[in-house]
């Protein structure tokens, strides 16, 4: 499309000299290289005592203090999409340049398509920076070098991740164009923060004490209530995200679920294949969480793209 690349240097030349960028990288850089560096002398005092299989992978799910890389990520993650994204539009239309560059021979949808895939690049930049960071600290410490099969996992979480935030991005975006103050959009981003980080959770623990009562007296019934608690749970992005990344980096997790319900003829089974997981088969487990993610990306950035191209934009 015509003005695509022109628009996009700007945006990235924008972001990338921006303070909100650089205070926002340099908090997420810290915090990560602080979790990565307590993790890789706890992988170091342990190896003296056992050899854990794929070592390198534990510097990203291992918990710190607190979290792991991937929890971080998973709670964190969207602010960053939502800073990034809150005043993208709003911000132009008030300044009364936005209406100055749709004057120029530029199409409009050329305008937010170039807003979002700036903040995808910059998404993209910002988490395989901290990779890498973490990936040479992580050869430091621990001296082990990453396998392929570990290369790939770290790419396939990396992509992961990327398209995670983005539909954070695209909210943020959505909201810009819907309100036209500034600090309206941002309230509306932390509120939709806010309700997939806790309210979520806070409606699934409500459901399961109200079925508390008859699901001790059945078995069955308590089954079926955790699996409709889990299926509420799964409406938030974060839940969707935190299980795939979580069976995508660690190659010994054979299921999106944390806890599963075995008989004794299971646990024999599951004892006797208890070795690792190919890459492929661990991509096949969380394909439905990969695809609801991207699905509910798209989702967004098209309502994002609609309201804009049909919005009027008048100069000042």
């Amino acid at each position: 499309m015509k003005g695509l690349a022109a628009i996009l240097r700007k945006e990235l030349a924008d972001h990338f000299a921006s303070h909100r960028f650089v205070i926002l990288f340099a908090l997420i850089a810290m915090v990560s290289l602080i979790s990565a560096y307590m993790v890789g002398i706890k992988i170091r005092e342990v190896e003296g005592q056992l050899k854990p299989q794929f070592v390198f992978l534990l510097l990203f799910t291992e918990p710190a203090a607190m979290f792991s890389l991937v929890q971080f990520v998973a709670f964190f993650g969207p602010l960053v999409g939502l800073i990034l994204g809150f005043d993208s539009i709003n911000r132009e239309r008030n300044e009364g340049t936005l209406s100055k560059l749709l004057a120029q021979p530029i199409y409009r949808d050329v305008v937010i398509n170039a807003k979002f895939l700036a903040g995808v690049v910059l998404i993209g930049v910002m988490l395989l920076s901290i990779v890498l960071v973490i990936t040479g600290l992580g050869l430091m410490l621990v001296g082990i070098v990453p396998g392929i099969e570990e290369i790939w996992r770290i790419f396939a979480y990396l992509v992961i991740s990327v398209v995670y935030i983005a539909f954070w991005l695209g909210a943020a975006i959505l909201f810009s164009i819907v309100f036209r103050s500034t600090a309206t959009s941002a309230l509306a981003s932390l509120a939709l923060w806010i309700f997939f980080s806790f309210f979520i959770t806070i409606g699934a623990s409500i459901l399961a004490n109200t079925l508390a009562s008859d699901a001790e007296l059945n078995p069955q019934s308590a089954a079926r209530r955790a699996e409709l608690v889990k299926y509420v749970v799964l409406a938030s992005p974060m839940e969707l995200y935190s299980d795939a990344t979580a069976t995508v980096i660690d190659p010994l997790r054979k299921s999106t679920r944390s806890t599963l319900p075995v008989g004794p003829m299971e646990a024999v089974s599951m004892t006797r294949f208890s070795g690792p997981l190919p890459l492929a088969q661990s991509l096949l487990v969380v394909m439905p969480h990969i695809i609801s993610l991207v699905a509910i990306t798209v989702v967004c950035f098209a309502l994002s793209y609609t309201v804009f191209m049909r919005q009027e934009i008048r100069s000042l």
